[in-house]
């Protein structure tokens, strides 16, 4: 099963779960139910956004500006591996 990685706007944490690819995840319980994690203080129909991370770690202190990897700059593809150079 594939793992995807989510980011909350109402607390900053990026958490990693597994589901299959045609589930979706929309709010922080149904992330932290995944997760199994407890949803602490954060609403828990707060959203969440799944994260195009191109297989790589993404932890909130690569996030930044809560942009992605690759809107930040930084390689997301690895050398000469999206076919751009």
């Amino acid at each position: 099963m594939p793992t995807y990685d989510y980011f909350c706007p109402s607390n900053g944490q990026v958490l990693e779960v597994r589901h299959s690819m045609s589930e979706r995840v929309g709010t922080w319980a149904e992330l932290c139910q995944l997760a199994e994690v407890e949803p602490g203080d954060t609403a828990l129909d707060a959203p969440v956004e799944r994260l195009a991370n191109g297989g790589q770690i993404v932890n909130r202190s690569s996030l930044g500006d809560k942009l992605s990897p690759c809107q930040t700059g930084a390689p997301c593809c690895g050398a000469r591996a999206c076919g751009l150079n």
